[in-house]
């Protein structure tokens, strides 16, 4: 029998490229680096990692199935909060095989996925797309 080689898999068995850490890190990363006072925003907000959006998330985020969302803000944004607000459950949702796959390289990953977190967070402060845009969070 041949001696086989560190790493050797038989031909047609492919391993996913490894990422340095989990995609659950990267978010407790992106989280951590929201400076104050924009950090204090994230007590009213979930934070949800999903493999994929439903077809109901992807018409809220307005895209096709073609297209990939990253993130979705779901709520009430905090200045359409009034005096007689009822909470209602804020959350971020992000999808994992989407980052995944369009940012291989694990600091292209880490990068878009602090960009997703601010980006969503900004939409809970109220922020709307056209702002993001020209705040270069677009």
């Amino acid at each position: 029998m041949p001696k086989r080689r560190r790493g050797y898999r038989p031909p047609g068995v492919h391993r996913r490229p490894a990422r340095h850490v989990s995609f659950e890190v990267l978010v407790e990363r992106a989280l951590d680096s929201i400076p104050s006072p924009f950090s204090r925003a994230l007590d009213d907000v979930a934070i949800v990692i999903a493999d994929e959006p439903t077809d109901d998330e992807l018409d809220l985020g307005g895209v096709d199935d073609d297209q990939g969302l990253y993130g979705l803000y779901e709520g009430t944004p905090r200045t359409e909060w009034g005096a007689d607000f009822v909470p209602f459950p804020n959350r971020i949702t992000l999808f994992r095989l989407a980052l995944e796959e369009d940012f291989p390289n694990p600091a292209d990953l880490e990068d878009e996925v602090r960009e997703t977190v601010i980006h969503e967070l900004a939409h809970h402060l109220g922020i709307d797309d056209d702002r993001l845009h020209e705040l270069g969070h677009g």
